[in-house]
């Protein structure tokens, strides 16, 4: 079992203001798809709602973790929304895909039963989120938009410290 008092959820580094420099709709999209897309801020937290549902019973630390995990996330997702508000676009749960704004849906999310897929699941898509706004921070010149995009990389990174010390515990 994890000793959960000790560990830390976020980085101690303080979130910079919430600013635009001005309104651009590319950038006001990708934070939209940040929000709301298939891998996406709304898709991570829904996903940790239903990790902790799964593993409370039996593995109340990991369940604990995932809780507080979520919490950081719902403080992205608001980031986020408030960026892409901002920059121009109404915060909505969707994301631009083909010219059409599509809604998010549970659908995105994959559903494990095991605790190895729940961990290998949750693993991938903090990889995959550190990748995504690493991407975005080479694309966007735009040093607010910047700014939020690598202090919640920090997070990201400490998540997926977390899920591979849970790996190493359980697996």
């Amino acid at each position: 079992m994890i000793n959960c008092e000790s560990l830390s959820f976020a980085s101690d580094k303080p979130y910079p203001e919430v600013k635009v420099t001005s309104q651009n709709c590319t950038y006001a999209g990708w934070m939209l798809d940040n929000v709301g897309g298939s891998h996406s801020e709304m898709s991570t937290i829904s996903l940790y709602i239903y990790d902790n549902l799964m593993t409370n019973e039996k593995y109340a630390d990991v369940a604990y973790i995932f809780h507080k995990i979520s919490i950081v996330e719902m403080h992205h997702l608001h980031i986020f929304g408030q960026l892409a508000l901002l920059s121009g676009a109404s915060p909505r749960l969707w994301t631009c895909n083909r010219g059409r704004k599509v809604y998010w849906t549970p659908g995105y999310n994959h559903y494990a039963t095991t605790l190895e897929d729940l961990l290998c699941t949750a693993l991938n898509g903090e990889k995959a989120a550190v990748e995504k706004y690493e991407k975005q921070v080479r694309m966007i010149d735009d040093a607010c938009i910047t700014d939020c995009l690598k202090r919640i990389i920090l997070d990201e990174e400490i998540h997926v410290e977390l899920i591979e010390m849970m790996m190493k515990e359980y697996m």
